[in-house]
């Protein structure tokens, strides 16, 4: 668990690592250069030297290293958001394209598509289930329902674990029921009522306790929480309805105003 977590976080700040040692690289280079063009011998500094030289190009130029980091945050953000454009607007066209392997529910004819970005561990979340629950009770027969997990890992130490145990129970069917005894008893979450719950559901407990650990549960959350970063989602519940982008507690006012200009714009 510990190096799925690693590896999570490691990959979202490898390219910024990249893009500042570049910078501090060039900025080494070029004091280096100049300091060893009057040097004898080798010219090549030891590694004692070479730390030196980096901590006195970091002291020397904080702005320079500073530029750099915030011109990589913009850069950032503008290709976030031009991909998170490229992909709704591909989604408004085509709903289904968000399902992929994720759990659904209601309609089946999958033309009006609400995907839920939700956290297990999440109170927010927990009271947007309650207010989705009952409008996908209203709307069950021209409405689908699309979970995504999107585990906060840094804030909710129980979110990966919840997300990776709901996966295994839908392994066996029971994705939907599993979910909502998540939600209905979240202050239990704990290592312990995992199997506690797969039991109630009357879940073959073996078979769920070796697939919520296995690579396949890690990979199915992964692929989750890469969209969801794609889409530029930092927050839980974060909706998409048909291409249209929200997050919070959506209401079920707001839930009914977006479906009505859903089916007005067919």
């Amino acid at each position: 668990m510990r190096i799925f977590l690693m590896r999570l976080m490691m990959r979202s700040t490898l390219k910024f690592w990249v893009s500042l040692f570049a910078t501090l690289m060039l900025l080494v280079f070029s004091a280096t250069a100049c300091a060893s063009a009057g040097q004898s011998g080798s010219g090549q500094l030891t590694d004692t030297e070479f730390e030196t030289k980096v901590l006195e190009v970091i002291r020397k130029n904080p702005k320079a290293i500073l530029d750099s980091i915030q011109a990589y945050d913009q850069a950032q953000r503008q290709q976030q958001a031009k991909l998170r454009d490229q992909v709704l607007q591909q989604i408004k066209q085509e709903p289904r394209l968000i399902i992929r392997n994720s759990p659904v529910m209601g309609a089946t004819a999958q033309k009006i598509i609400l995907a839920e970005f939700s956290d297990f561990q999440c109170p927010f979340c927990a009271k947007a289930h309650a207010i989705v629950k009952e409008f996908m009770a209203k709307h069950k027969d021209e409405v689908t329902l699309v979970y995504k997990q999107f585990p906060l890992v840094q804030i909710h130490p129980q979110a990966l674990p919840a997300a990776l145990a709901s996966w295994a129970a839908g392994q066996q069917g029971k994705f939907w029921e599993y979910h909502d005894g998540l939600f209905e008893q979240q202050e239990k979450l704990d290592e312990s009522f995992y199997p506690t719950l797969a039991q109630s559901l009357k879940l073959d407990v073996d078979k769920f306790n070796q697939d919520r650990n296995s690579e396949a549960a890690k990979t199915a959350v992964q692929k989750d929480m890469e969209l969801g970063q794609n889409l530029g989602i930092r927050g839980t519940p974060t909706f998409i309805f048909n291409g249209f982008l929200f997050s919070g507690v959506a209401e079920a006012a707001d839930l009914e105003s977006y479906l009505a200009q859903i089916k007005a714009a067919k």
